[in-house]
């Protein structure tokens, strides 16, 4: 890993942290002064994305450490079930809300707002987690980072329910009580809904999910660029953490000594771990008269002309 990767995502982690525990006293302050349920359950909201922030800022530390005997690779496949930590965090989060907005409903003890300090809170919310969810999505799609973009998405998300928090504070404002526990309810399914594209995202990684087409076609155009690459076969591309590992046979002539198609064989894999999202790659090179070229429908559907 990279030390850019390692001071960005950390850096990245420790931002998220102080601007969830700051949004957490800032919300619970107001809704302690005006009795908001939606403020309350913004508040809640925050909580957990504070607890959750801790877990990650932790995972990310030990995810960027570099390799060692135990854990040759380094320690990066850690990200998936760092982002999963995080999904449980946003759905405790979202039951929470959504029992306590169906309770306040059923009973009918709706606290009315009437204090435009909670206008402010949750427009600021509004503005702080757009601009939050922007940065963090851009780290996390410039270094793969599966938890950069697991906390993205709940920043995201937090945008619709400070939104949907603020419709009913200022419908509790205006005289309808009622909008604010229905603003809770919304917030509540926004948080469950995030939990569920946090999960979404990471058990593909967890499970060796082949990577999108188009980097699939890069991997194997980069093979068959050597020009001394006849054709490519058996082409397996998968998640292994965020990273992707490679394995492919190349045919060559077999006029080849052993030390050109050693060559040949570490230029492709050097070609190929060139790109960013490729961790290892296996190469087996095959002579032609032993018999082993054969078609293969998924490379030649990848390389086809136009296909880009």
């Amino acid at each position: 890993m990279s030390t850019s990767r390692r001071t960005a995502l950390r850096r990245v982690g420790l931002l998220v942290l102080v601007i969830n525990a700051g949004l957490v006293l800032a919300k619970g302050a107001v809704w302690w002064y005006t009795g908001s349920l939606a403020v309350q359950s913004e508040a809640v909201n925050s909580l957990a994305d504070t607890v959750y922030s801790v877990v990650t800022v932790g995972g990310l530390y030990l995810t960027t450490q570099p390799p060692d005997f135990e854990h040759p690779h380094g320690h990066e496949r850690i990200e998936p079930f760092v982002s999963l930590f995080v999904a449980l965090g946003v759905f405790a989060a979202g039951i929470g809300v959504l029992y306590q907005a169906a309770r306040t409903a059923l009973t009918g003890d709706v606290s009315v707002t009437r204090n435009f300090a909670a206008v402010a809170v949750l427009a600021g919310t509004v503005v702080v987690k757009y601009g939050l969810y922007r940065y963090v999505i851009a780290v996390g799609r410039e270094h793969s980072s599966p938890a950069l973009r697991a906390t993205a998405i709940d920043n995201r998300a937090d945008v619709l329910t400070a939104s949907a928090a603020l419709v009913g504070v200022v419908g509790a404002t205006l005289g309808y009580p009622l909008l604010d526990p229905i603003a809770a309810f919304v917030v509540a399914f926004g948080i469950l809904y995030t939990g569920v594209e946090i999960v979404q995202d990471n058990v593909n990684y967890l499970v060796g999910r082949a990577p999108p087409a188009d980097l699939r076609k890069r991997i194997v155009r980069r093979a068959l660029a050597h020009p001394d690459v006849e054709g490519a076969h058996d082409v397996i591309a998968h998640y292994v953490g965020p990273e992707i590992d490679v394995s492919l046979h190349i045919e060559v002539e077999g006029d080849r000594t052993l030390r050109e198609a050693h060559d040949i064989e570490t230029a492709v894999i050097q070609s190929i771990q060139a790109l960013p999202e490729v961790d290892d790659v296996f190469v087996h090179v095959d002579p032609k008269e032993l018999g082993e070229w054969k078609d293969d429908e998924e490379v030649n559907r990848l390389v086809e002309p136009g296909e880009e």
